[in-house]
């Protein structure tokens, strides 16, 4: 078995994106050698240099790696000749996908929840001699690499189909039937998800960026996502291709404590919300949650374009108890999901006069409340009942808004009730 890794062969300039690359590739070798498996891995969402999906590939072949290297090389000229951005790469290793050494897989698992440089990449394709071809600065032996050892790192895996657009046409805007979209997705789900945002009436699989992709359909079976694919109606479809993928894993995620994030990770932390949530120029919520040592404390933020989400965020109280999940950029934790613990009964307000009912007045620091016109006095402020608009449990971006690599609460497996977007 061969496994060829491919990465940064994306292009403007040729209509290139790396999942056609690969789609494009495996085809070939599909003519004469068996293709057993094509992967679509997506890497640290927060890493500087990459992509919007940030996509890694890998082919799963019976071909000898000669023929492997043969079949990219021709297109992988053309991307890195074509554009000066792009800094493709391309891995070819001998090794079967579940025998690849147990260096290669960390540096996967590595390449998803942290970060690599070109030399790390540099330095494990000498030690095990794999075949490479590169472009640009070579920057794509990053993802080549984590690509090849995918298999082995990840446990769990989904679906997707996606269907390219006729060259002609792109560049055009998409011609897709968006009733016929809509009606597939509610046919599929939960089997296929995030094909729309129903709220926000945006068709979720379509991109809206340049390049080759006419739409792509994520899900949980294999036979649903391609069904999908061809039930919608739209421009012709160039080429069709079915890959694995840690798409909507939270493969991304690793556990953390507030006080010792870093910029540039995504993380699952646990704390009790601070401040009240403000939400400031631009549309965008801002909150902060402390640590059972309240010297631990982490900014976190709900974006304007997560939408509905921030008002999620927006009903959340002083003293409710969560877990926060998402990528850390400038010491704020932008938030991708967070699951209540427990909600705040009560809180603390100001004291009315029983006599007048007008809102008492502070008598100075440390010397309680008192009423202005009236004898009334209280030592500190009252507790208030809450009446809350969350339950316990998890709550997410609507699709429109998901990472791809982000766990849609409909897939399940959570440790806590779920609060589903359509």
């Amino acid at each position: 078995m061969t496994v060829i890794g491919i990465d940064d062969t994306d292009s403007r300039q040729r209509g290139m994106c790396t999942t056609y690359l690969a789609a494009r590739v495996a085809d070939r070798l599909a003519s004469d050698w068996p293709v057993k498996r094509r992967l679509l891995v997506r890497l640290n969402p927060a890493v500087e240099h990459k992509t919007r999906g940030n996509a890694a590939l890998a082919i799963h072949t019976s071909a000898p790696p000669a023929a492997a290297l043969e079949a990219v090389e021709t297109d992988l000229d053309l991307v890195a000749s074509a554009d000066p951005r792009t800094n493709p790469g391309v891995v070819v290793t001998p090794d079967d996908p579940d025998a690849v050494p147990e260096r290669v897989v960390e540096f996967s698992r590595g390449a998803v929840r942290s970060h690599h440089t070109i030399a790390d990449a540099r330095e494990q394709i000498g030690d095990y001699g794999y075949e490479t071809r590169e472009g640009g600065n070579g920057r794509g032996l990053i993802g080549a690499l984590a690509a090849v050892g995918a298999w082995q790192a990840h446990d769990e895996w989904t679906d997707e189909c996606i269907s390219y657009r006729e060259p002609a046409r792109r560049g055009a805007p998409r011609d897709v039937d968006a009733e016929s979209v809509f009606g597939a997705a509610d046919r599929a789900y939960p089997d296929a998800w995030d094909t729309v945002d129903r709220v926000e009436g945006d068709l979720v699989c379509v991109p809206h960026t340049p390049g080759p992709i006419l739409h792509g359909i994520r899900g949980d079976d294999r036979a649903v996502v391609e069904d999908v694919a061809e039930s919608i109606e739209s421009e012709p479809v160039e080429r069709r291709s079915l890959f694995v993928t840690n798409q909507g894993t939270d493969a991304h995620l690793q556990a953390g404590s507030l006080g010792t994030v870093t910029d540039g990770r995504a993380y699952r932390v646990t704390g009790t919300v601070e401040t009240a949530p403000e939400t400031r120029e631009g549309g965008h919520v801002f909150l902060e949650v402390a640590g059972d040592d309240s010297s631990e404390r982490l900014q976190c933020a709900a974006f304007e374009p997560t939408k509905r989400f921030r008002d999620r965020v927006r009903n959340l109280r002083v003293g409710d108890r969560i877990t926060a999940c998402g990528e850390v950029a400038d010491g704020t934790l932008k938030l991708e999901k967070f699951a209540v613990r427990d909600l705040a009964k009560t809180e603390l307000v100001t004291p009315t006069c029983p006599s007048c009912g007008r809102s008492m007045e502070s008598a100075g620091r440390d010397q309680g409340y008192r009423c202005r016109d009236c004898t009334t006095s209280r030592d500190g402020k009252t507790e208030r009942r809450l009446d809350r608009d969350l339950e316990v449990g998890w709550y997410e971006v609507p699709p429109v808004a998901r990472r791809h690599i982000a766990k849609p609460l409909v897939r399940g497996g959570f440790d806590a009730p779920t609060h589903p977007e359509r």
